[in-house]
């Protein structure tokens, strides 16, 4: 088993990485709760693989365990689907001793982990992510969000769990386009990571390799990031390189409405943004070209038409990670080597946006 500890401020935490992992999860929240009660919280997807199972488990060590369902979807990352949850919670009688479970993907460890930071402010979470994309990467490091008109994750708070539980034998029932979207966040990592984890990432082309390798490549990106969030917890500075890729990628999700997964969003929003600082300077063409093959070599896209729309310098000036007047773009100068570089909006407008993402779409 690969043990990775997470220590902040507040708290600090194992991520477990196991294949099996699932069957012995009774007895693992035993070693960090005390019998209460506990909320397991899944989309309705999810819900019919595992949450029953899980259910089991835990009663079976001695919780109280309630199953919660929500409708599957990033349109359940609303501030209403966050009430409902918690008006539910209050219905069972939780209290603040109590603790909530979230088994699935992205948007369930966000919402139930926000769920989680804000009842009767704050009760116990455990995360046990089902996709590939939460388990390199967002059910670690503490961001929980609801969005909120139409705009990614403005509604939010950092709380980090108690525990996270990565099993990679339940990738075999996820869905091939779900499985390559969220290997988007593993080379975005490997890319800032560089190395040999970078060399690793380069080489896999296929779905399967991403299942046989996948507990060695979610092992390395979570040490990754567990290192840049144990530095920056609340993203004040070295935890921003984590965003490269989404200041462009989140307005594209955002316009796409639906038509592509995150991971896809935030792969066209890395190549965009390197192939236009390459232009300027401060990306070597060839760690632009590097970049943009890995990622079409496994099959996700590297432009999308929501691009060259008027509403992407809206949508990019209501970006969360923007700090006053300025966009914080992340870039590699080099694999391995990242930068954070503040760029007025006016300017980005001028040099980044307006003319160059209609061309970068017409390129390709």
């Amino acid at each position: 088993m690969e043990k990775i500890l997470v220590q902040v401020a507040a708290r600090q935490y194992e991520v477990l990485i196991e294949r099996g992992l699932l069957a012995h999860v009774g007895e693992l929240v035993a070693t960090q709760w005390s019998p209460r009660k506990v909320a397991v919280i899944s989309d309705q997807n999810v819900a019919a693989l595992y949450q029953q199972q899980v259910v089991k488990r835990l009663e079976a060590v001695g919780f109280e365990v309630f199953p919660l369902r929500f409708p599957a979807g990033e349109t359940s990352k609303s501030l209403s689907m966050l009430a409902s949850l918690a008006a539910q919670l209050a219905q069972a009688h939780f209290t603040r001793d109590d603790g909530i479970v979230a088994l699935g993907g992205g948007v369930t460890g966000d919402l139930a982990g926000l769920v989680a930071a804000t009842y009767m402010r704050g009760v116990r979470l455990i995360q046990i992510p089902t996709s590939w994309l939460a388990q390199v990467d967002s059910s670690v490091g503490g961001k929980t969000a609801v969005n909120l008109a139409h705009v990614k994750n403005l509604l939010g708070a950092f709380y980090e769990p108690d525990l996270v539980l990565v099993d990679p034998a339940v990738l075999g029932t996820l869905p091939q386009r779900e499985l390559i979207a969220g290997h988007a966040e593993v080379i975005k990592t490997a890319a800032l990571a560089g190395g040999d984890f970078w060399q690793l990432v380069k080489e896999i082309r296929t779905p399967a390799q991403i299942l046989e390798l996948a507990l060695a490549l979610s092992a390395q990106a979570i040490a990754f990031k567990a290192k840049v969030v144990m530095a920056d917890e609340r993203e004040g500075s070295q935890r921003q390189i984590l965003n490269f890729g989404h200041t462009l990628g989140h307005a594209v999700e955002t316009l796409a409405q639906g038509r592509l997964r995150h991971g896809e969003a935030i792969s066209v929003g890395m190549v965009a943004l390197s192939q236009r600082l390459s232009q300027l300077g401060w990306v070597p063409a060839t760690v632009a070209a590097d970049l943009t093959t890995t990622l079409a070599g496994i099959g996700l896209p590297v432009t999308a038409p929501e691009l060259q729309m008027p509403a992407m310098i809206d949508k990019i000036a209501n970006d969360k990670k923007n700090r006053g007047a300025n966009l914080n773009l992340v870039y590699l100068p080099q694999f391995g080597q990242p930068k954070v570089k503040p760029v007025a909006f006016e300017q980005a407008r001028a040099w980044l946006l307006e003319n160059y993402l209609k061309m970068v779409y017409l390129n390709f």
